[in-house]
């Protein structure tokens, strides 16, 4: 009997890593998994250590550096004293995840990385410890699989996850009519992000700007994303002084059906793509990671759609530039800007010519059951 151990840190690698655990059971009926996930793993089977909201508090205060120390030991004491794992797979969640696999080197576990940190990013030098702790890497760019083999790290391409995994496109007058939404006038949506540090320094930007545009543009409607990551108590202090529609757990079909998007940086902005609507990525951070960032990064863009065309397809509104005026321009230019709106569209197109259409979670179940056998 095999056992295997996941480690997810927010939603989307508790979905993606669902996926690997159903082919699993799959492939190895009498497997025995366990792992930190959220509702999408525990659907799958997976008997849950603990859930995300023992991650979701990660940040920058001392506090949540030693809650994070804190968990981070004892889920590695749990997998060496207690369920003695084959194989541990971790998902996303980079720092986390490498400190976990640092304390279990040596004790005859297996560590798998997918979806590994974006090193080709930022931080390079974050490589030498994936070559030092992970014995396999799963990823999910295509120039990622060079990139690691050039360090003789032991690597497999398995495609993006959103692929196979994105659900189709919603149909946009059924999912109108259910939220009580105008199907004559257009639709904005904004997506504050799925982490409580997000909230925190982009939320209300992101809002002041649909706000001003809803001034400009009454024929516009509007509504805001709550990641089913986040708890109403955690969400609403932030969105409290607004009458936009909120949807909760929708995010993908909301997407799909929006004509132009307010977005924070991070995935969603590759889902979007896929769905081929136009966008526009805000961030900002603290001015001392800022810094920091422009110190050690390795590319210039940081929304994925850009990243992974090499093209600047996506508007990016970072630090200084993240203003509400700004928000309101780039967003007027997407919507009534007949030729630059197309233009746009054509090019996200781009985005999945560039990925493969290998189903990753397939193949990450596969590099796991050859490790096991």
């Amino acid at each position: 009997m095999k056992k295997v151990f996941i480690i997810t840190g927010e939603y989307s690698g508790d979905m993606h890593g669902s996926k690997v655990a159903e082919l699993l059971k799959k492939e190895l009926p009498d497997i025995v998994i366990e792992g930190i996930g959220g509702e999408n793993l525990k659907n799958a089977g997976v008997k849950l250590f603990c859930d995300h909201t023992k991650m979701a508090g990660f940040g920058l205060s001392f506090e949540m550096i030693v809650n994070h120390l804190m968990l981070e030991k004892k889920v590695a004491d749990y997998l060496l004293n207690e369920f003695k794992p084959d194989l541990v797979l971790c998902i996303d969640y980079g720092t986390f995840n490498l400190r976990v696999a640092k304390r279990l080197k040596g004790h005859g576990i297996k560590v798998f990385h997918y979806i590994p940190p974006q090193v080709w990013a930022s931080r390079k030098w974050r490589i030498k410890g994936i070559k030092k702790f992970v014995d396999k890497v799963l990823c999910i760019f295509p120039f990622e699989e060079d990139m690691y083999k050039e360090y003789g790290i032991d690597v497999h391409y398995c495609g993006h996850p959103l692929i196979k995994q994105l659900q189709n496109k919603a149909d946009r007058t059924e999912f109108f009519n259910k939220h009580g939404l105008d199907t004559k006038r257009p639709l904005v949506s904004v997506f504050p992000g799925s982490r409580p540090l997000e909230l925190k320094f982009l939320a209300k930007t992101l809002i002041e700007g649909a706000k001003q545009l809803q001034k400009k543009h009454p024929e516009l409607q509007f509504c805001i994303s709550h990641a089913p990551s986040l708890s109403d108590n955690v969400f609403d202090k932030y969105v409290k002084d607004t009458d936009f529609k909120i949807i909760k757990g929708e995010n993908q079909a909301l997407l799909s059906v929006s004509d132009s998007l307010i977005l924070a940086s991070g995935t969603v902005a590759l889902e979007a793509a896929l769905y081929k609507v136009p966008m526009i990525i805000g961030y900002r951070g603290p001015w001392i990671l800022y810094l920091a960032y422009l110190m050690f990064r390795c590319i210039k863009q940081v929304s994925l759609p850009n990243i992974v065309t090499g093209e600047d397809i996506v508007p990016e509104l970072i630090q200084a530039k993240f203003t509400k005026h700004n928000i309101c321009y780039e967003t007027e230019r997407l919507l009534y800007d007949k030729k630059y709106r197309a233009e746009v569209i054509e090019k996200l197109e781009h985005v999945k010519n560039k990925l493969s259409d290998k189903y990753s979670a397939q193949e990450v179940a596969n590099c796991i059951v050859d490790a096991l056998k």
